[in-house]
C-alpha cells in the first residue's frame, strides 16, 4: 500500500512539473509584443458579477526601501467589493489582496473576469500614468498560479511618480490598461491544482516598479520572463502602490435555476415519500381497525 502510494504521489508531481515545462514553452512566445488588447469598461454588459468579498489583505510599504516604515493606508478593504466606482484600496510597495465571489468564475470563451485600477490617460496616447500588479488565481484558496506577465517598458530609466507608461508594452499585468484589464483563464487550464471552471479567488500583488537590483532581494518585480519590471518608483505617499478597485466577472458559474431548484425539492419530496411515508402507510394498514362493524360485533 504504501509503494501504491509512492507510486501515486509520484505521477502527481511528474503532472505538475511537466505543466510547467509546457507553460514554460507555450508562453515563451508571450514576448513578441506590441499589445493591443482592450481594457474593458466598468458599465460593459459582459460583467454578470463582481467580487463580494476580501478574503485577505496585507498593505505594503509606502516604500520597500523602508519596510519597516508607514505602510499605505488610503481606502479600505469593502471598497475592494462591488462594481467598480472608482472607490479604491492601496497596496503599498509589494502588498497584496485576494477576493472571493458569489459564483465561482469559469473558463468561457474569451475573457473570463477583468481587474480594474485607477490609471488614467496622460500625454500622447497611448500613454498612461499606469500603476501595476500581477494577478493570480484560485479554487482552493491555498494553492494560487499566477498569469504569465510581460514587460517590455525600457530598464535603462526609472519610471518615476511623473513619468508614464506605453500600455503596448505590457501584457497579463493588472493596471496594464486604462480601464478593466482582461484576465483569459484558458492560459492557465491543464494544471492539476487549478479547475479553470471553478475559479473561487483573484488576488492580486502590487508590482514593485524599481529597477536598481542593487537595492537588494525584494526589491523590484520580474516578469514571466525574468526581466525587471519597470513602472512608477518611488511613490510615496498614503495611496502608494497598486490602487485595487474592483474585478469583474464575465464567465461566471450559473445559479441553479428556479425550476431546477423546484424539480430537486418535488425528487427528495418523492423520495421521502417513498421510502418513510410509504412505510408509515403500510403499517397502519396493517392495524385494526376500531369500530369495524361485523356481523360478529353486532
Amino acid at each position: 500500500m504504501v509503494r501504491a502510494q509512492v507510486l501515486h504521489f509520484g505521477r502527481f508531481v511528474f503532472a505538475v512539473v511537466l505543466f510547467a515545462m509546457i507553460a514554460r514553452m507555450s508562453f515563451a512566445q508571450i514576448g513578441a509584443g506590441p499589445y493591443s488588447t482592450p481594457g474593458i469598461s466598468a458599465n460593459s454588459p459582459q460583467f454578470v458579477e463582481w467580487a463580494s468579498q476580501v478574503t485577505s489583505i496585507t498593505r505594503g510599504p509606502q516604500n520597500i526601501t523602508n519596510p519597516t516604515g508607514s505602510a499605505a493606508s488610503f481606502g479600505t478593504a469593502s471598497n475592494a467589493t462591488g462594481p467598480a466606482d472608482g472607490k479604491v484600496v492601496s497596496l503599498g510597495d509589494g502588498g497584496q489582496i485576494a477576493v472571493q465571489f458569489a459564483q465561482p468564475i469559469l473558463n468561457g470563451p474569451g475573457s473570463d473576469f477583468a481587474v480594474f485600477e485607477n490609471g488614467f490617460a496622460s500625454g500622447t496616447p497611448p500613454q498612461a500614468f499606469l500603476e501595476l500588479g500581477f494577478v493570480d488565481v484560485s479554487s482552493d484558496g491555498v494553492n494560487f498560479f499566477r498569469f504569465p506577465s510581460v514587460s517590455l517598458t525600457q530598464t535603462t530609466t526609472q519610471i518615476s511618480n511623473a513619468n508614464l507608461l506605453d500600455p503596448t508594452y505590457l501584457h497579463d499585468l493588472a493596471g496594464d490598461t486604462l480601464a478593466g484589464t482582461p484576465f483569459d483563464l484558458q492560459e492557465l487550464a491543464g494544471n492539476p491544482l487549478l479547475d479553470v471552471n471553478d475559479v473561487q479567488y483573484v488576488r492580486v500583488t502590487d508590482v514593485i516598479g524599481n529597477i536598481n537590483k542593487g537595492l537588494g532581494p525584494g526589491t523590484y518585480s520580474l516578469d514571466f520572463n525574468g526581466n525587471v519590471i519597470n513602472d512608477p518608483y518611488s511613490t510615496v505617499s498614503t495611496s502608494s502602490g497598486f490602487d485595487f478597485d474592483a474585478v469583474g466577472v464575465i464567465n461566471a458559474v450559473p445559479e441553479p435555476a428556479a425550476g431546477a431548484l423546484m424539480l430537486l425539492s418535488l425528487a427528495g419530496w418523492m423520495i421521502y415519500a417513498v421510502r418513510g411515508g410509504g412505510r408509515n402507510s403500510a403499517a397502519r394498514s396493517k392495524q385494526p381497525r376500531a369500530n369495524r362493524w361485523s356481523p360478529e360485533s353486532a
